[in-house]
């Protein structure tokens, strides 16, 4: 199975909702959201405060980043992931982990997946800047 993990951003809704419409003020998370639904098997979100989400996951807005934790709150936050993972997916059938999300996000939740002899892709990793993230994903679908 591939797997498509898609980065929560600071723009939200302002009120209780689906993860996938939570975000979805974002124009970079609906492109990449679109993009991942259409190329992989299953999606999923990660969250600074929920960690692991499913997209019909009812959450609260919230105000957290990971970029603001320091790296051993980094490293928790990724442990608790791959936990959410074995318990809320089919773990030992994911084959590929494709990260449509920053550094702190994947950096050291790829360290553990990797551990776990799965692959770890970030398809847009030369496209560093969100601008230029989107332009890529709408040139290769339409949304």
């Amino acid at each position: 199975m591939n797997l498509g993990l898609v980065q929560c951003t600071k723009t939200k809704m302002g009120f209780k909702c689906k993860a996938s419409k939570m975000y979805a003020a974002s124009p970079l998370f609906r492109a990449a959201f679109a993009y991942a639904s259409n190329t992989y098997d299953t999606v999923a979100i990660l969250s600074a405060k929920y960690g692991l989400l499913l997209p019909d996951d009812e959450i609260e807005p919230y105000e957290v980043t990971l970029n603001a934790l320091n790296v051993q709150a980094q490293k928790q936050w990724a442990q608790r992931v791959l936990w959410q993972m074995q318990e809320r997916l089919n773990f030992h059938g994911i084959r590929q982990v494709f990260f449509h999300a920053g550094k702190a996000y994947r950096e050291h939740l790829g360290a553990l997946l990797a551990g776990h002899n799965i692959d770890c892709m970030t398809p847009l990793a030369k496209r560093a800047r969100a601008r230029r993230q989107l332009m890529r994903l709408r040139s290769q679908m339409t949304i």
